[in-house]
Formats: C-alpha cells, structure tokens, sequence
C-alpha cells in the first residue's frame, strides 16, 4: 500500500535534514514552493510539516520572517524518541533487565573514562548536585538522583551522542518493578558508588573512573533481579 503524500513529502525533507542537505537553522522552501515543487496540496504541505515538527526536526514560527527552519539538535528532544522505543523493548518478551545492566556497562563505563578526561568545573557541580543522601531521601528521590548522575556523566563526555542514548535508559518503563525487594544497603552502596566515580572525575583519574564504574554495574547485576 502506497503511504499518504504528506509521508512521502515528510520523508524527502527529512532525508534532506538528516544527510546534512539541510542544515541546522536552515529556511525550508516557502509552503507555496514546495506545493509547486511536489505536485501537493497546501494542506499536504502543511500535514508533512506538522509531522516534522513533532518529531522535532524542524520549528515553525509566524510573521512576516516566519517560515519553517531546521530545528538545531536537542539531545532532551531527541531522546524522547529512543526512550518510546526502549519502553516498548523493554516490555517485550525478548528484552529483560539483564539486557539494559549490558548495554548501561557498554555505555557508561567508557563514559566514565571520558568525563574524567574531559570533564569541566560546571560538570563536576551537576555531577555532585545529583548526590543524594540514603538516610534521608524517600525511594523517588533516590531514583530520580541516580538517573540525574548518570546523565550528567555522559553530559560531562562532552560528546552529545553519549548524553543522547543514556538518557532513554533512564525514562524507560519497565513491564515489572525490578527494584521491589533490594537488600538491606542497596542505597548506600549505590550513593558510595556514586562519590567514588565523582572522586575519580575530579582528580581526572580516567582508570579509576572506568573502574569504579564497572563495580558499579557489577553491584546492581548481583543484587537486582
């Protein structure tokens, strides 16, 4: 079955964008251009960039220097995309925990090593922002701050791409509560784990860090079932 015309014409511009043709803050063709280009309606037009604009490629605005331009990358934007699809692995019969633990270990133990290379002083205070306390902060909270540290670790790589694919690891909805019935300590090894990695990152010890980060993972593979 042929797609509509609004997918096709929403599929060549996004060829256009995604190849580089199109670059970042770039005008696309005035509606009126692109109906004469395309051979389609105004309101096919319009249907294909609505489309766009959703998937974050591209931002309209109005005015007299209005138009549609090429959206410049959001890795936040962007990940919203990955996170619908790592919840949909995720709750699939194939993906488990174990899955996500392996592709976590392949990410972020080399982005432990970056950050400590590459680290700023701006990165170490979110880093050290996302600390938490395991004698006082409610189980929300604590989640919530282990994914803000991991984050701001990919952050501090200083290559976007790490920041774009950790992040879905994180909002991901898993199918069953793999933190139901964590040992006693679990939050106080994770919070330990989490001032050794920093430790590392201060003092640029990429090493350390990368090692560090592997017992990190190593810890909750053990523990979490």
């Amino acid at each position: 079955m042929r797609p509509p015309a609004y997918q096709l014409l929403a599929d060549e511009l996004r060829a256009d964008i995604t190849s580089g043709r199109l670059q970042p803050g770039e005008r696309l063709p005035p509606e009126p251009e692109l109906c004469v280009k395309t051979g389609v309606s105004r309101s096919t037009v319009r249907e294909a960039l609505r489309l766009l604009a959703s998937q974050h490629l591209i931002v309209t605005t109005r005015g007299v220097t209005g138009g549609s331009f090429v959206a410049h990358p959001d890795a936040e934007q962007l990940a919203e995309a990955l996170t619908t699809g790592f919840t949909l692995l995720t709750n699939s019969d194939g993906v488990g925990f174990a899955d996500l633990l392996e592709l976590r270990r392949a990410l972020e133990v080399p982005a432990a090593g970056l950050a400590a290379l590459r680290r700023d002083d701006d990165h170490l205070i979110e880093i050290r922002g996302a600390l938490f306390d395991p004698a006082v902060d409610e189980f929300e909270t604590m989640m919530e701050a282990h994914a803000a540290f991991h984050m701001a670790v990919a952050k501090a790589t200083q290559n976007p791409l790490f920041e774009l694919v950790v992040r879905p690891l994180y909002h991901a909805k898993f199918g069953e509560d793999v933190t139901e019935n964590l040992p006693a300590g679990y939050w106080r090894q994770i919070d330990t784990d989490h001032r050794l990695i920093l430790d590392c990152l201060m003092v640029r010890d990429a090493e350390s860090a990368t090692k560090a980060a592997t017992q990190h993972i190593d810890y909750i593979a053990a523990v979490v079932r």
